[in-house]
């Protein structure tokens, strides 16, 4: 595993993010926060769908590494969850707050990297991320911090793009049957013609980094995409049609045992 060093990863995707909330995700917004049933990933899997990984939240002190415009964590709220939000983007954060005027909803924020969490050891029953930390955050940073923030028995639900699609993208747009990267050596990636930093992990690496962070695997769970799936208006470079033949997105399950 490389050593934690993500200066330049943050302040990469601190611009790309500023962009991004600029072009998509400040429009989108308003109906990301509005009620609707927990969804994952960019096929919107249904939490009650696929086992309940985050389980019952009721009452429980959540935080969500990596939160964007906190639209997840808003969702938790709505659950009787007690989220915070943390991110290091102060656009993506301004659009969070703008919302929570709108809806009445609200929670803390925090503007930080998911690397370098300013909150309590053992503050947290329950860790979140969804296309957050998990992947534009170091795991060799933020896997330590989830563990440190987690009370013992707390756990860490997580989902990024599945492996086998960051193996099959292709470097100028969309995702190919066909292998087009080799699997070792993979961690950090920048796409050409992007400024952010994606980090993709082997399922092996994985298992390694959670377990020596002192996390016990629960679930790995491959997403599928629905069939009444349609292609993403922004992230499109996986086609719903891939999506149902290979898994695009996996979300992780672990709980901290020390």
């Amino acid at each position: 595993m490389p050593e934690a060093d993500q200066s330049d990863s943050i302040a990469s995707n601190i611009a790309e993010w500023t962009e991004t909330n600029a072009q998509f995700t400040d429009a989108q917004a308003t109906s990301a926060w509005a009620p609707q049933a927990l969804a994952w990933g960019v096929f919107g899997a249904l939490e009650a769908d696929i086992g309940s990984p985050l389980g019952h939240v009721v009452g429980l002190d959540v935080i969500e590494l990596g939160c964007g415009t906190a639209y997840f964590s808003a969702q938790l709220a709505r659950l009787g969850a007690r989220p915070v939000g943390v991110d290091p983007t102060p656009a993506q954060l301004a659009t969070a707050r703008r919302l929570m005027d709108e809806t009445g909803i609200h929670f803390p924020l925090v503007e930080a990297p998911g690397e370098q969490v300013p909150l309590p050891d053992a503050s947290f029953d329950l860790a979140v991320s969804e296309f957050g930390a998990s992947l534009w955050a170091d795991p060799a940073g933020w896997i330590p911090e989830a563990a440190r923030l987690l009370r013992p028995g707390g756990r860490l639900v997580f989902l990024t793009n599945s492996f086998v699609s960051y193996l099959c993208a292709i470097d100028e747009g969309g995702t190919d049957t066909t292998l087009h990267r080799p699997q070792f050596g993979a961690y950090r990636m920048r796409w050409p013609g992007e400024t952010g930093i994606e980090y993709h992990l082997a399922h092996g690496d994985w298992i390694d980094l959670l377990r020596a962070n002192g996390f016990e695997i629960e679930r790995l769970i491959e997403l599928r995409a629905p069939e009444t799936a349609r292609a993403h208006a922004y992230y499109d470079h996986v086609s719903p049609d891939w999506a149902r033949q290979w898994p695009a997105e996996e979300i992780w399950v672990a709980r901290l045992s020390r």
